[in-house]
């Protein structure tokens, strides 16, 4: 080796071609080749990109193999509206429903939204539709009809008619408000339409957007809630997303041109970032897949991640062009010291997207096919392309030999920069007994925090939106004037066909009733059990006396023949008990779950069965249980899949637990922080959790690569810590800092779960950042260990690099 202060040029004419592995010969001694296949495949994609569209489905937002959903496909068809809907609410600012203006209106909305591509017209319900009819009891027995009277035409007369038909009708606190300022329009939805096509929710929710622009300027103002609104309203966000994303580029763009001064290798890095992020959109349409307001944030933890691996590329190959190697040599030396453990972080990467597959929620396998599609061709991009295309352009030498100042300044003895040294302090035992110390702390404190932290919605409304957006006002508006929220679990209850009116069934569906109307958060509910209670009552000149259910056989058959088929389907073989809820928060639905499963444990028989669940709530419940299941094991299999491949690449369990503890620490603290931020885990929330190890362990790789490897050349912990401070360290504190500016800008975001995931993005990438150059080393202090001592000066080391390649 050398032994002067700055190793020896290696000219291009004196390196040999044919060095290195397998993989590098391929590709470096055919670079020409690499670039153009590249080009084409970029260009293939990016027109495969325009074909990418934008949408959802309530379908994939649910866990279709958990035995609730499994009961609701199962009759599915046989329940009357209570999966996918929306409520359209009309309210009358300048009086109330019985008015003749505000009727014609409703009446040619309700016209409108019935030809609406997407809904399930047999079961859509307003004033005006035939299936909302009213009951009552007169001198010669039971009577009913159409809530809107026949003969209706505007008088005095028939809007007295039709308030005393809404009066007996039930539907007060269900089609019409409390007050009767308001009326709602019940809008189930189909999840295919005739021709087998997926409901579009962009189209839908912009026709009922431009529907309530049309008629709001007759008078009324128009509410609408549901989850297709909800999915309308995340995908008008995604413009704003769009201008983020584009934000966060120019400022990794500025970060990194700050950090080199030089402009061909920042536009290299950015845009072999941003071709990864081209060919993982184009391969998405190519291979079936759509991009879904869940997903949207992928592509920006796809040019994240590439950036932290192409400055890294960049830095290497600078810092190798500043000691006088030729751009080439500089790129192919760079390539070897650095891919395998880039390889390495990148299927730690890929394995902390793809554990989310075990996930029974469609959308979250989706979201891990996309991410595992970007962090694939970053290996192409980032790993491959960038190096070679550096290999033509190089570096600017002015650059090159900014780069290198620390280390020169090292060289001639002018001793260690303020940071670094101070970074330094932490492989010595008094400040890494300190930081460990500190981080059993954190941890501690951050741990018991989190066990606060809930599954599912904390919040009423739809919480991936802000608190203020319009969405959560129409919910608000609804809640208020309707007594109770759009917030519906329903229990199924089977029996033998044509038994579902028997006394001993309708008595324990009575018995349920009662139960759960006593439950914190439960409004009412609905059953054809109460229904019997009211009949009897209205029977009884509507004395409460009366309010009874009574256990006669034939009075029963007489109440079913003339219920509504939403209780009770067509071949008497399945009840309902609707459950009007409060909100739809963790504890509410799982407080009223666990009442549930207990009456089924003790109540259900071999022909008769109370099953969950069926509603917005029931589903939402279901979802919530998947997630709990799924939350542990899914970080569970996330630290096994990093740790295996950190023993694999560094063949040290010692290494190992220096590398991963960090993250967990930094887990622990995020989950505090959700705690913090009034966030639950949920399908929004789930896959960030994952991905914060496998994005961080990527800053312990590249720190412990080169600490290693000067370990293993003899020197001190010391020593080989702040070699890896200058080879990489400066890179990692970079992407860190520049990453986490880039997510924090979300906070302004109107979508309210991704203002979430900026703050909890952010807070990842730096405490993964401080994990991995304050608590590594401190961790290396009392685990690792060097072998016999050699020569510890700048042109040794820097020499042996070169030895080895």
């Amino acid at each position: 080796m050398a032994a002067s202060n700055t190793p020896s040029p290696v000219g291009s004419t004196d390196f040999d071609p044919r060095s290195g592995s397998l993989i590098e010969r391929a590709l470096f001694n055919h670079r020409a080749i690499v670039v153009l296949l590249c080009a084409l495949v970029t260009a293939l994609l990016g027109w495969q990109a325009t074909r990418l569209q934008l949408n959802a489905s309530f379908e994939k937002t649910i866990p279709a193999e958990h035995r609730y959903i499994r009961n609701f496909l199962a009759h599915q068809g046989e329940l009357s509206g209570l999966g996918n809907a929306v409520r359209i609410a009309v309210a009358n600012p300048q009086g109330s429903i019985y008015d003749a203006k505000y009727l014609e209106t409703l009446r040619q909305l309700s016209d409108e939204v019935f030809l609406v591509p997407g809904v399930a017209r047999n079961q859509m319900k307003s004033l005006w539709t035939p299936t909302t009819r009213w009951v009552g009891v007169t001198e010669e027995g039971l009577e009913g009809g159409p809530v809107i009277p026949d003969g209706y035409d505007g008088s005095a007369k028939s809007l007295e008619q039709l308030r005393a038909n809404i009066a007996r009708s039930g539907e007060i606190g269900q089609l019409v408000a409390l007050v009767a300022k308001s009326s709602v329009i019940y809008v189930p939805l189909l999840a295919h339409d005739a021709d087998g096509r997926a409901l579009d929710y962009t189209a839908f929710a912009q026709r009922i957007e431009a529907l309530r622009t049309k008629y709001e300027v007759q008078g009324v103002r128009i509410h609408v809630t549901g989850f297709a609104k909800i999915v309308g309203d995340l995908i008008d966000g995604v413009r704003a997303v769009l201008g983020f994303f584009a934000l966060a580029v120019a400022i990794a763009t500025a970060m990194v041109f700050w950090y080199t001064r030089c402009v061909r290798s920042t536009l290299l890095v950015v845009a072999a970032s941003l071709v990864a992020v081209v060919w993982q959109l184009g391969l998405l349409p190519a291979l079936g897949y759509a991009l879904d307001p869940y997903s949207i944030l992928v592509p920006f933890l796809v040019f994240a991640i590439g950036m932290s691996h192409g400055a890294q590329k960049m830095n290497g190959i600078m810092q190798d062009v500043g000691r006088g190697l030729p751009k080439l040599v500089a790129a192919r030396f760079t390539f070897r010291r650095l891919f395998l453990a880039g390889l390495t972080a990148l299927l730690a990467d890929a394995v902390g997207f793809a554990v989310l597959l075990v996930i029974d929620i469609q959308v979250i396998r989706e979201l891990a096919i996309a991410a595992s599609i970007g962090v694939a061709v970053l290996i192409f991009t980032n790993l491959i392309l960038l190096p070679i295309l550096l290999s033509y352009t190089g570096v600017s030498a002015r650059a090159a030999q900014r780069s290198l100042r620390a280390e020169a300044a090292d060289a001639a003895g002018a001793g260690k920069q303020p940071l670094w040294a101070f970074l330094d302090r932490y492989t010595q035992r008094r400040h890494a007994t300190l930081a460990i110390v500190v981080a059993l702390l954190l941890g501690a404190l951050g741990f018991a925090a989190s066990t606060q932290l809930k599954i599912g919605d904390l919040d009423p409304g739809a919480p991936e939106l802000r608190a203020d957006s319009r969405y959560n006002r129409d919910v608000a508006f609804v809640n208020a004037a309707y007594g109770a929220s759009s917030d519906v679990l329903a229990v199924m209850v089977t029996a033998p066909e044509g038994q579902c009116s028997q006394v001993e069934t309708l008595n324990k569906v009575d018995a349920l009733e009662w139960q759960l109307r006593q439950l914190d958060g439960v409004e009412s509910t609905n059953s054809l059990a109460l229904l019997n209670r009211r009949v009897l009552a209205g029977l009884n000149e509507g004395s409460p006396k009366w309010y009874e259910f009574l256990p006669n056989q034939d009075m029963l058959n007489t109440v079913t023949a003339g219920a509504p088929r939403g209780l009770y389907n067509d071949a008497c073989s399945l009840l309902t008990l609707s459950v009007y809820l409060r909100d739809h928060k963790a504890e509410t639905l799982a407080r009223v779950v666990e009442h549930v499963e207990a009456f089924a444990a003790a109540n259900d028989t071999d022909e008769v069965k109370f099953l969950l669940a069926a509603g917005s709530a029931g589903i939402e419940a279901a979802t919530n249980i998947v997630v709990k299941d799924a939350w542990r094991t899914m970080l569970a299999l996330v630290y096994a899949a990093v740790a295996l491949l950190a023993f694999v690449t560094f063949r040290s369990w010692r290494a190992v637990v220096v590398a991963i503890l960090p993250l967990v620490l930094t887990s622990v603290l995020a989950e505090a922080l959700m705690v913090a931020l009034g966030m639950g885990v949920k399908v929004a929330t789930l896959p960030v959790i994952a991905l914060g190890v496998g994005i961080g362990v990527d800053y312990a790789l590249y720190i412990l690569s080169v600490t290693l490897a000067q370990l293993r050349e003899g020197r001190s912990l010391s020593e080989s810590y702040y070699r890896a401070l200058l080879f990489t360290g400066k890179v990692v504190m970079l992407t860190g800092v520049t990453l986490a500016i880039g997510v924090i800008t979300w906070v302004a975001s109107p979508i309210k779960f991704q203002a979430d995931m900026g703050l909890l993005l952010a807070f990842m990438f730096l405490w993964n950042m401080l994990g991995a150059l304050v608590l590594l080393p401190a961790l290396a202090h009392f685990l690792l260990k060097r072998s016999p001592p050699v020569a510890e000066d700048s042109a040794a080391f820097y020499g042996a690099l070169k030895a080895r390649s």
